[in-house]
């Protein structure tokens, strides 16, 4: 890729990627603003995406173990969610290889300005910050959140984070870190499928993949101990206006 050798793309993908990891593991929606980084860069769509999931499965991992060792996942509650997610994203990730590039390009900006726009008009989204533990869901809801979901995640994925932890909360009743811990479980389960197949399909740039997602994976060990230290509402604020006008800024290169 030509523009890893430019010094200040190469600083973007590593800023970016702290950044994403960081939202990533705190509020989700990490993506909304990797994404929007590596079309900015010059990747086509499809590659774009390949390579998100990439760089995403190093931050998601490396969350998911953090909320797993401080005991605000527990895995044994949530194996039909992790199946279903694993199933949607197959199926997600493969409907992305027979779209054309310029549908994508189209559609993707306003799927970012839909993400951004709900949580800055939904304030109080993502409910108590409570610890108590919280029962398994049961096994139809599990699998049917995990399928929708693992299947935008395979898809395109932009704020899949953010809407497990809606899901988490609203769905689910749990509290806000049990919602954390559940939504990087299932998204590192969807993300890992979904670059199982963008890798066979040759739809994925190993060096900024690489390098986005050792920054993630930085991010993310600082972002979920932070969250469960000081819990989330001072970062949706400046979360949200960035992605707005880095949405509107694609949105208006794309459709103009």
């Amino acid at each position: 890729m030509e523009f890893l050798t430019d010094p200040a793309s190469i600083a973007i993908i590593i800023a970016v990627g702290f950044v994403a990891g960081f939202i990533d593991a705190v509020v989700g929606g990490g993506g909304l603003l990797s994404i929007p980084a590596l079309l900015t860069l010059g990747l086509p769509p499809q590659l774009a995406l390949g390579t998100n999931k990439l760089a995403a499965s190093f931050g998601s991992v490396m969350s998911a173990f953090t909320y797993y060792r401080q005991h605000f996942f527990r895995p044994a509650f949530w194996y039909h969610c992790a199946i279903a997610s694993f199933c949607g994203a197959v199926f997600g990730s493969l409907a992305v290889s027979v779209l054309s590039a310029a549908w994508l390009a189209r559609f993707l900006p306003l799927l970012i300005i839909a993400m951004a726009i709900y949580t800055l008009l939904s304030p109080n989204v993502l409910g108590t910050e409570q610890t108590f533990p919280p029962k398994a869901a049961s096994r139809a809801r599990q699998w049917g959140t995990g399928l929708l979901l693992g299947g935008y995640d395979g898809f395109a994925g932009p704020g899949i984070g953010a809407l497990w932890m809606v899901c988490g909360t609203r769905l689910f009743g749990m509290p806000v870190l049990y919602s954390c811990g559940l939504a990087r479980a299932m998204t590192f389960t969807s993300n890992a499928v979904a670059l199982t197949v963008f890798l066979s399909l040759g739809l994925v740039s190993l060096p900024a993949g690489l390098l986005m997602g050792l920054c993630m994976m930085a991010g993310a060990a600082v972002g979920a101990r932070v969250a469960i230290r000081y819990g989330l509402p001072f970062i949706r604020p400046l979360f949200t206006i960035i992605v707005v006008l880095i949405a509107a800024n694609l949105a208006w290169s794309a459709w103009q």
